[in-house]
């Protein structure tokens, strides 16, 4: 049976109940688990409502940030507090409002270094944390993996046409040309190197992306992600395929 068969699909009527219900849902992940719970992050406005729900108080309180650890699936290369930063995105919806350890958050390091040093820092800061270099099915990377989906179907900073798509041994490799400026993506390995992985979208503009990605459609990117666990797609109505039958 296929990753695409054994998915879940949760619909919504709006992107404020999508946040409200993902946001329960990962909190109650990091709440039955033991030890460290790595969390890769979805870049982008998509996920900005979730995030900002993980910091609102009746949540917060029961979130257990100190054993929580925040990695992100992609990052723009500007500086950290530039307005296109996912890590800025991130903070300031989520992290600087809640107790998280400084030592818990992972970014993706953008300043004095080139875009491939970058990347290549980054992997090596996943190996650290994952305690190996290589990747084991019964062991995954992440606890939990969320992503986004463009219009044309990429994901992270996976895009059409690009290299980083037949990218098999590293886990986190620099994007040039893809887009106006180079991007850090997490890889194949490590993006389904997750017990759960949540595809989480919202909009009437992704609606032809998610029914093909969640056909298993191959040419596009976010067609191709088959986590080692179990696959999610959290959709509002408008991103949300018809179902025929």
């Amino acid at each position: 049976m296929s990753t695409a068969a054994l998915a879940e699909t949760r619909t919504f009527a709006d992107a404020k109940a999508l946040a409200n219900d993902v946001a329960d849902w990962l909190c109650g992940r990091a709440q039955a688990s033991t030890g460290p719970f790595a969390i890769s992050l979805a870049g982008g406005s998509t996920p900005r409502g979730l995030y900002q729900r993980l910091a609102a108080p009746d949540i917060a309180a029961r979130f257990p940030w100190n054993r929580v650890h925040w990695f992100w699936g992609d990052e723009r290369f500007v500086p950290p507090d530039h307005n296109d930063s996912n890590f800025r995105m991130v903070r300031e919806a989520l992290l600087s409002r809640v107790p998280v350890p400084a030592e818990n958050i992972h970014p993706v390091p953008t300043e004095g270094i080139t875009p491939e040093q970058a990347a290549a820092s980054y992997e090596a800061t996943l190996k650290s944390f994952y305690g190996g270099t290589t990747l084991a099915a019964d062991r995954p990377l992440f606890a939990v993996t969320l992503l986004g989906v463009g219009a044309e179907g990429h994901t992270a900073s996976l895009f059409p046409g690009q290299p980083a798509l037949q990218e098999t041994r590293r886990w986190a490799v620099a994007v040039i040309g893809a887009k106006s400026e180079a991007r850090i993506t997490l890889t194949y390995p490590a993006l389904d190197s997750s017990r759960d992985l949540a595809f989480v979208v919202t909009g009437a503009e992704k609606r032809p992306a998610v029914a093909r990605a969640q056909a298993g459609d191959a040419a596009l990117p976010a067609g191709r992600i088959r986590p080692v666990g179990q696959l999610h797609w959290f959709l509002d109505s408008a991103a949300a395929p018809e179902r025929t039958g």
